[in-house]
């Protein structure tokens, strides 16, 4: 997994208000859940804000991260857990991260990458990837940049699942009935089709 690093500055939680002024001056409200827990049994949250130049650094990428954030004066090993989006302008309003340990498993969608030639693409058809990123289970170290899916086995109409797949060190948490990729027949690949029926 790539690294980045981000600096914070911790802020005193305010309401929208105080978020909406933050943001005119071009900062990001942010908020840490730490390792650490209340008494409520509940990750203890600090709010802190980034510059939007420094967050866009991990937004507007199709990488994922381990995010080291330096938060005054000390460091955080963090992940991405949840982001908010304007909808209209589409610049971010908000961010969450979840602080991680080497020998905590955390949950994190990584991007699919299909490596090989199907068959099914060479008879007609068209490669079609349903998802974007596979949700998997595993210690941050264990996390690759990208899972790579073998296509050179799929045929014209044959589809690959999450069920099928698998990972070393990692546990897919998506179910295990989604289609990840599927060879779709094309309108001329059926033409062809049609035709060599009606010749046979």
């Amino acid at each position: 997994m790539k690294e980045i690093v981000i600096n914070g500055t911790t802020r005193v939680p305010g309401g929208k208000k105080a978020a909406r002024q933050m943001r005119r001056e071009g900062m990001v409200p942010c908020v840490l859940y730490g390792e650490k827990r209340g008494k409520d049994g509940l990750p203890e949250a600090t709010p802190f804000a980034v510059s939007e130049k420094e967050i866009n650094k991990v937004v507007f990428t199709p990488h994922i991260y381990l995010v080291r954030i330096n938060l005054d004066g000390q460091e955080h090993k963090t992940v991405v857990k949840e982001m908010q989006f304007h909808p209209v302008k589409d610049n971010v309003l908000h961010m969450d991260f979840y602080e991680v340990t080497e020998e905590k498993p955390i949950v994190i969608g990584v991007p699919i990458q299909t490596v090989g030639h199907a068959p099914g693409v060479r008879a007609g058809g068209r490669l079609t990837t349903m998802l974007r990123k596979l949700n998997v289970r595993a210690k941050y170290t264990d996390i690759p940049e990208k899972l790579t899916i073998d296509v050179s086995h799929l045929e014209l109409g044959k589809s690959i699942k999450v069920s099928e797949l698998s990972f070393e060190n990692m546990e897919l948490v998506t179910p295990k009935e989604v289609v990840v990729i599927t060879i779709k027949m094309t309108r001329a690949a059926r033409s062809a089709a049609d035709a060599a029926a009606a010749q046979g």
